[in-house]
């Protein structure tokens, strides 16, 4: 399915190429395929990336060096050391900036003749349709499902192309969603995952190579329609399994019934994603502890008494390898069949890398009659800010 969009009104400048674009590109105007008159459409297009991080780096390094007119950058982050890994459009010195003003200076860099416009804002359902509405094609590039289901609505709503990655650890996937008389996101996922069942790469980690190889994937499939030609992935789920080095291809086929898209729509405009992913958004007050949290400096002071302590680990065998509290390790997919490893008459400090696995592991242990239990607020990346900087942070 090919699908052209139509040049931007009154723009003399998109509808030319000067001497300098015509030796940048030459390798896209001597194929026929493209030629001239795909360049100008490339360079009279108009596309949104959603992220600039693992996908959103090849998104816009691509695109840019492609001479996609305009390109918009929509992020809210700052550069971690943690990105490098992956994310190629920032280096050492981006650390501890904000993104969208070190994409823009990198593809600025790479080429001069585009329009970049930043946007660094979180995407709402308060800004979405603002944001989408002056781009022809949106390209996301999240790793959360709140704003993907987001971003479908919001492209289905305006009949926005929305082209689609996701990947985790060694595998990925891509498509087309929201093509004329195609499939979008709700049709193949038409309720979430629930909350915690699905880690995020920071939880499950990827291999930094991936995100370079589904992000060019969507690149050429955001190319593909601004050309109008070649056969896109609307229809079609691409899976990538890097360890097999295999590609293998699902059909994907519109839900008539869909609350979005399917013939009686019942959902007409943005909802909270948070709330109907089951998960408690950022603004919303934290519900009340129901496990008592511990400090990192209240640990270390009560290990330095020698107060009887027992340190549970429930971090991955391969976590606990990188750097280690010398505590007892049991994951936390095997607590609940190793939970008679533990005594319930101590008190027990849980602990993973930032609290969240360990919240989870304690609350199991509460109720299942451990009384003694406390949670180490912040993980062993807290004990690393707060008590020991020797103790490296992944």
């Amino acid at each position: 399915m090919a699908t052209g969009l139509q040049p931007l009104a009154g723009n003399a400048d998109a509808a030319k190429l000067s001497k300098e674009e015509i030796l940048r590109y030459s390798r896209h105007l001597i194929m026929p395929e493209v030629g001239m008159e795909g360049q100008l459409k490339l360079k009279q297009a108009k596309v949104l990336l959603i992220g600039t991080g693992g996908l959103g780096a090849p998104l816009g390094l691509y695109l840019a060096a492609a001479g996609v007119g305009r390109l918009g950058l929509v992020d809210f982050d700052v550069v971690d050391f943690t990105n490098l890994q992956r994310q190629v459009t920032f280096g050492t010195s981006d650390v501890g900036r904000p993104k969208i003003a070190a994409a823009r200076e990198r593809l600025a860099n790479m080429n001069p003749n585009i329009e970049i416009q930043a946007f660094e804002t979180k995407l709402s359902s308060e800004n979405a349709l603002e944001l989408f509405k002056d781009f022809d094609i949106i390209v996301d590039g999240t790793d959360n499902f709140p704003t993907r289901y987001l971003v479908n609505d919001a492209c289905i709503l305006l009949g926005k192309p929305n082209v689609y990655g996701s990947i985790f650890r060694f595998e990925g996937q891509a498509t087309v969603f929201g093509a004329p008389g195609g499939p979008c996101y709700r049709c193949l996922y038409p309720e979430p995952p629930p909350p915690g069942l699905v880690p995020s790469c920071a939880e499950g980690g990827v291999l930094g190579v991936l995100p370079g190889i589904v992000g060019t994937i969507q690149a050429m499939e955001t190319i593909k329609l601004i050309l109008g030609s070649g056969d896109s992935l609307a229809g079609r789920l691409l899976l990538f399994d890097a360890l097999g080095m295999k590609f293998r291809e699902l059909k994907l086929r519109k839900n008539p019934a869909c609350p979005v898209c399917g013939e009686n729509r019942s959902i007409h405009k943005l909802i909270d994603y948070y709330e109907f992913c089951g998960i408690r958004g950022e603004e919303a007050p934290a519900p009340a502890a129901q496990v008592p949290e511990i400090t990192p400096r209240e640990l270390k002071a009560r290990l330095d008494r020698g107060d009887d302590l027992f340190v549970l680990d429930v971090r991955e065998p391969h976590e606990f390898q990188i750097c280690n509290l010398r505590g007892h390790l049991i994951p936390l997919g095997e607590v609940p069949r190793r939970v008679q490893e533990l005594d319930s008459s101590r008190e027990i400090v849980v602990h993973c890398k930032g609290g969240k696995r360990s919240a989870e592991a304690a609350e199991f242990l509460r109720k299942a009659g451990f009384r003694k239990i406390w949670n180490l607020k912040g993980g062993i990346l807290a004990w690393s800010d707060e008590v020991d900087s020797s103790v490296p942070k992944y």
